[in-house]
Order: structure tokens, then C-alpha cells, then sequence
């Protein structure tokens, strides 16, 4: 019998659930917000939250907790990140940590908030393989969330250079003959009738 024993196993033994929410947490401290499934979104809550809360506190020993936690990663956003640098063979060698983000910018963020800094928000929507239940776990306060709040998201990139490239083609096709269309209409001759001829 299971009593008394909490929490979410998600299939996974100990060290791969650390491992998965020491992940998840460093995506979601670095972006804002993830999309994941609900089970899992659940989980990840409480321990960031808790992290959260530690750098509320910002002392030393809070620091080395959260480092033991999920470590000090150099902050990547995407690919062609100007603030990072890399190595002859793209390897990691220096940018933001997160940490550094998570003490300065983060804890004080929630200064005034006891508890409750993350929400998750149900997408209605399925993941195609296994049909899981998707939702979007983000810090509060980043409502609108990195996809509409201007930065950088290669999606983003394709629907606008879809839409540049469409506008193309409707201005070099449509254009010319909506242009053709009006001046031709007032210079159409009057029909003339017929002639009588004389038999």
C-alpha cells in the first residue's frame, strides 16, 4: 500500500526525476514559461518554487543551495546568442549565468509575494504521440509570455518570412492587373451601330 507517501514518481526513478526537474527548472528560470504536460507541470511547481524562495532570502548559504540544486548554467536563449561565447569547437566558455539572473532579477521580482510565483495554464490541447494533456507553466507576471512579448522565437521567423513572401507575391500578381483593370475600364470606345448599306 502507497500511504503517506507523496509526490509524483512520472514513471522515472529518483536520479532521472532530479535530473528532469533540475531541466525543466533552468528552461523555465531562463525563458519564463515552458510548455510541457500537466503531471509534470505539477511536479516541477514545488521545486521551484521553492528555489524561488530561496533567492527571496539572497544570502550566501541561499546561493550554495540553489547551485547544489540545479547547478550555475551559462544561459542560453538561442543559437546565435550575442552575450555568449564560445570556444574553436562551439563548446560553452562564458555568458549570463543563471544563478546571477535568478538572484538579481527573479528574487526580487517576488519580493512582495508569499508563495505562488509560477501557474500553469491548461492548452486544451493533446500531444500527438501518447495523447498527454498539455499546459504552459510560467512565472507570474510574464503573462504574455516570450512568444508575444517580442523575443526571439525561430516560429516567430517563419510565420513573419511566410508572411513578407506572401505579400510579395500578392503585390506582383494582383497589383499590376487591379492597375491594368482601372485604366482600361474609362477608355473603352462606344459601340457604334451598324451601318445601312443601299441595295
Amino acid at each position: 500500500m502507497r500511504h503517506r507517501v507523496g509526490g509524483f514518481k512520472l514513471g522515472r526513478d529518483t536520479e532521472h526525476r532530479k535530473a528532469m526537474w533540475r531541466n525543466m527548472a533552468i528552461s523555465l528560470l531562463t525563458h519564463g514559461q515552458i510548455t510541457t504536460t500537466v503531471p509534470k507541470a505539477k511536479s516541477l511547481k514545488p521545486f521551484v518554487e521553492k528555489l524561488i524562495t530561496l533567492a527571496k532570502k539572497g544570502d550566501l548559504a541561499s546561493r550554495r543551495r540553489v547551485i547544489q540544486q540545479i547547478g550555475n548554467p551559462i544561459m542560453v536563449k538561442f543559437d546565435e546568442d550575442p552575450d555568449v561565447s564560445r570556444n574553436k569547437y562551439g563548446e560553452l566558455v562564458d555568458g549570463p549565468k543563471l544563478v546571477k539572473r535568478l538572484f538579481d532579477v527573479i528574487g526580487p521580482q517576488f519580493a512582495d509575494r508569499d508563495g505562488g510565483y509560477t501557474r500553469i495554464v491548461r492548452l486544451g490541447k493533446h500531444r500527438i504521440g501518447d495523447a498527454g494533456d498539455l499546459c504552459v507553466i510560467q512565472l507570474v507576471g510574464d503573462e504574455s509570455g516570450p512568444q508575444v512579448s517580442g523575443q526571439y522565437s525561430r516560429r516567430r521567423d517563419k510565420a513573419n518570412k511566410r508572411m513578407e513572401f506572401a505579400a510579395k507575391i500578392r503585390k506582383g500578381t494582383k497589383a499590376p492587373e487591379a492597375a491594368t483593370a482601372v485604366t482600361e475600364a474609362p477608355e473603352a470606345p462606344a459601340q457604334e451601330a451598324p451601318e445601312k448599306t443601299e441595295e
